[in-house]
């Protein structure tokens, strides 16, 4: 048992490890909190912990910690993904995650965004409380009309942070709780998926006849369920047409000139090319192509992702399309669950979860449980 002392205006506890007595400074003149502390005290000393009060670590040292952190173990792609999250949260105490060559005003002050929830203005990592983060998630929400997936993303990446804090860094939260971990998830509405049926395929790679090169690539997405991205990394040796059947498009991990790619859930898979797709590959001779790259510019060199998109939107505004490379991945997805393929095995073809299929596609394949209400 810990006991209260006060000496001038600042509580301290006192308390025994064994033989030996210990007092520790609980920072507060207000007894109601100092009572709340002594229960931490007395909660982590059951546990058996030597150092139970909460630690007082700067968020601006801790946050640029994690950034290292994550730039070594994650790729540049989903650092950046996180770090608009964090730079959300933390912007005006993370000197860390100030953007480089942001867009400043004629006067040269940063252009600030407006009606902008405003970050947590905290000091310390261990003051902050779910109390915060809920109230900073929902004024985010309210202001910005956040997605409920978009909300809880705030969450899964504070919960990262917290989790790593403690386990690699020895901080010790309030009653050992992550604070972000208690946030209450938003609930997220069933996906709403676009795709492409059998006749809108056939019109849209006939509206792309005019661009051959652009036409093969978006036959490649729809019959292949490649992502965006996908694509734009594939090398002459990831189409495989050695073997039986029509041959394999290898989506797998690389390094090319000191810069490194790999999908996005970091596991290699390979898909097999139909006969359709293959019609289609059977006159594109990428081997005659500049560099390295099957699909490439007409340099020679990678498609940037945003670039290929842009590409595709301003050929099919020409003839009022508006589909795009999300659409194309969903259409092979959902044209397999509608032949009646199990989801297991669109996942695989995908990349995917099979839980992200079974949410997709799964209402698209409502013959296969016809047999199942059967006595």
């Amino acid at each position: 048992m810990a006991s209260l002392k006060k000496r001038g205006s600042t509580y301290y506890a006192q308390y025994y490890v064994g033989t030996k007595q210990k007092r520790i400074n609980l920072g507060t003149g207000s007894l109601q909190i100092a009572k709340e502390k002594v229960r931490q005290l007395e909660s982590s000393m059951h546990r058996g912990d030597d150092n139970p009060l909460p630690t007082k670590t700067p968020i601006a040292k801790i946050v640029a910690e994690y950034v290292d952190y994550m730039r070594i173990h994650k790729t540049a792609r989903s650092v950046e993904r996180d770090l608009y999250y964090l730079r959300e949260t933390f912007g005006p105490v993370c000197p860390a995650l100030e953007i480089k060559n942001r867009k400043i005003s004629d006067k040269g002050k940063r252009t600030p965004s407006r009606n902008t929830a405003p970050p947590l203005e905290i000091n310390y990592l261990e003051q902050i409380t779910t109390a915060d983060l809920s109230s900073f998630i929902a004024a985010k929400v309210r202001k910005h009309a956040l997605a409920p997936k978009t909300a809880n993303r705030y969450r899964e990446i504070l919960t990262r942070l917290f989790n790593w804090a403690v386990s690699q860094r020895g901080i010790k939260l309030a009653a050992g709780i992550n604070p972000a971990s208690k946030v209450e998830r938003y609930r997220e509405k069933a996906p709403d998926i676009s795709f492409l049926t059998l006749e809108q395929i056939d019109q849209q790679l006939a509206a792309l006849a005019p661009y051959p090169d652009l036409q093969v690539m978006v036959a490649v997405y729809i019959y292949a369920g490649l992502r965006r991205e996908e694509l734009c990394w594939l090398r002459l040796t990831d189409m495989d047409f050695s073997g039986t059947g029509n041959g394999m498009i290898r989506i797998r991990a690389k390094m090319v000139q000191g810069e490194s790619w790999e999908p996005k859930t970091k596991l290699n898979r390979a898909v097999p090319i139909s006969s359709k797709l293959r019609q289609y590959l059977e006159w594109y001779d990428a081997p005659k192509v500049k560099g390295e790259w099957f699909f490439s510019t007409p340099q020679g060199k990678r498609w940037d992702p945003d670039n290929l998109s842009r590409y595709l939107r301003k050929a099919n505004e020409e003839t009022g399309l508006e589909w795009g490379c999300l659409d194309y991945r969903h259409t092979f997805g959902s044209q397999l669950a509608m032949k009646g393929e199990s989801l297991y095995k669109i996942s695989k073809l995908m990349g995917n979860s099979p839980e992200i299929c079974r949410r997709h596609y799964a209402i698209l394949a409502p013959e296969s449980l016809t047999n199942t209400v059967e006595f």
